[in-house]
């Protein structure tokens, strides 16, 4: 049995929806992060950098096996269930590089922009600027990619689909006024967002916890 502790975040939700497209059984611990439940010791025992998701898999080989980082979790979950990550070496990194192009770019930078947009003690033009541009230039990389390729990794959908979908459905409702318009200038994007939302296992990962 999987543990998954974690709360409503895009992160959080990249698991809950490669879970539920997995469809094995698991067991979710929400982690209020409003209320600072990320510092809880006995989730710092299984995330020791306070951050959401962290998972516990109980059956894992040699006895039960935490892991925190989203990358890490999706990557240990596809090869533990021989799914979503294609084992020819040519597919499979590619599958990974656009994992990490999602959490060492496309993540942190629309992460920024919300932050400056919306939570910024004060407002802040040249933050939001800045990072608007970022996200802009990383939307145009995306839609390159979409147009060349039915999925992020490549022919079939995979974990760097699920650790993008989320960021981009959630702030395009979240900083809707800068997002939005983003979206509708990129048709490939658009599609693509349209075609992974109707998964069912993504809509109920989505609505986690």
């Amino acid at each position: 049995m999987i543990q998954l502790h974690t709360w409503g975040t895009p992160n959080g939700r990249k698991i809950s929806i490669m879970l539920e497209e997995l469809g094995v059984p698991y067991v979710l611990h929400p982690v209020d992060i409003s209320k600072n439940a990320q510092f809880a010791p006995e989730f710092l025992a299984i995330a020791p950098n306070n951050k959401i998701p962290a998972i516990v898999d109980e059956d894992a080989d040699g006895g039960p096996l935490s892991l925190f980082e989203s990358g890490a979790i999706l990557i240990y979950l596809a090869e533990r269930f021989g799914r979503f990550l294609p084992t020819i070496p040519h597919e499979r990194y590619t599958v990974i590089q656009w994992l990490m192009w999602q959490m060492g770019g496309l993540g942190p930078m629309m992460g920024q922009l919300g932050w400056w947009a919306l939570s910024a003690p004060e407002p802040t033009p040249l933050g939001v600027d800045r990072y608007l541009k970022e996200t802009e230039r990383l939307f145009n990389v995306l839609e390159k990619r979409l147009s060349e390729s039915p999925h992020v990794g490549g022919d079939a959908y995979s974990i760097a689909d699920m650790a993008i979908y989320p960021w981009l459905a959630q702030y395009r409702v979240r900083v809707k006024d800068h997002i939005e318009p983003l979206i509708q200038a990129r048709p490939f994007i658009k599609s693509w967002l349209e075609e992974v939302g109707r998964r069912e296992a993504v809509q109920r990962g989505m609505l986690l916890p």
